[in-house]
């Protein structure tokens, strides 16, 4: 009879993720959008460059002004080849601006359209992050990366569950979608107390959800987030720079915020 009951909850509940990740446009209440209007730079009261770090996706970010640009409402973020800048020792350099300390997300849809232009060794990125836990414990969204000239986008969550006690299947971690190389595509997250939906270009990629579990930190995805838009370059899962390949850039024509 446990076992019925069980399966009767993950079932009811699987068709309430279901229902959930179904749901139409409308829905949706659009309640913020950044279109990148401005003609000189990005809005500093919503937007920040992200400074360097000793990481793989943040040991090239740079302030310098090249790697940043608004062009026709978009704002292009890029990687170069550091020819000008001898004070600092990398070799590339790369733009990304974040949220942080300014706007947050939680509990609502989350859009990005974009263009990616490809090179070997770019690793273009929209990802959520909170700012009241340290990583890998509260949690990590990966909106979108996407390697090198790939005609796929990855979609990935991080925790302590997935990352430290190395559970990826229980529930599956992450996804990939196809994406027009060529064009500009969608790429979206819907943020439920509950579950996390992905999708590209309205296609729903998959679903992770808040599972029963004696381990730790498997959910810790129900608070608010902030968003990170960055151009990466190299790195141990992208591998080598071609610097041939650069300046490689993208363009983010908007950024949409839905809730209920």
């Amino acid at each position: 009879m446990k076992k019925l009951i069980t399966t009767c909850v993950s079932w009811i509940a699987g068709v309430g993720l279901l229902v959930s990740c179904q749901s139409e446009k409308s829905d949706w209440k659009l309640v913020w959008e950044e279109n990148f209007e401005q003609t000189d730079a990005f809005d500093p009261a919503v937007w920040s460059k992200i400074p360097r770090g000793t990481s793989d996706w943040d040991r090239h970010m740079s302030d310098f002004d090249s790697c940043y640009a608004m062009r026709d409402g978009k704002l292009i973020l890029r990687g170069l080849v550091n020819y000008t800048q001898k004070n600092d020792t990398s070799s590339v350099l790369t733009g990304g601006v974040y949220s942080k300390g300014k706007k947050l997300f939680e509990h609502g849809r989350l859009e990005i359209n974009a263009r990616l232009h490809g090179a070997r060794g770019a690793w273009p990125a929209f990802w959520l992050l909170p700012e009241d836990e340290k990583w890998p414990n509260g949690g990590e969204i990966d909106i979108m990366e996407r390697l090198n000239n790939d005609s796929i986008a990855y979609q990935t969550v991080h925790s302590h569950y997935t990352y430290v006690q190395g559970i990826k299947d229980n529930p599956k971690q992450g996804s990939t979608g196809l994406i027009n190389r060529d064009d500009f595509n969608v790429y979206a997250v819907e943020l439920y107390p509950d579950s996390l939906c992905f999708f590209i270009n309205d296609t729903h990629t998959f679903t992770y959800p808040r599972i029963e579990t004696d381990k730790k930190g498997q959910f810790p995805f129900d608070r608010p987030y902030y968003l990170l838009l960055d151009m990466q370059l190299g790195g141990s899962w992208v591998g080598a720079v071609y610097k041939e390949d650069l300046p490689v850039e993208m363009e983010i024509d908007w950024v949409r915020f839905y809730q209920k």
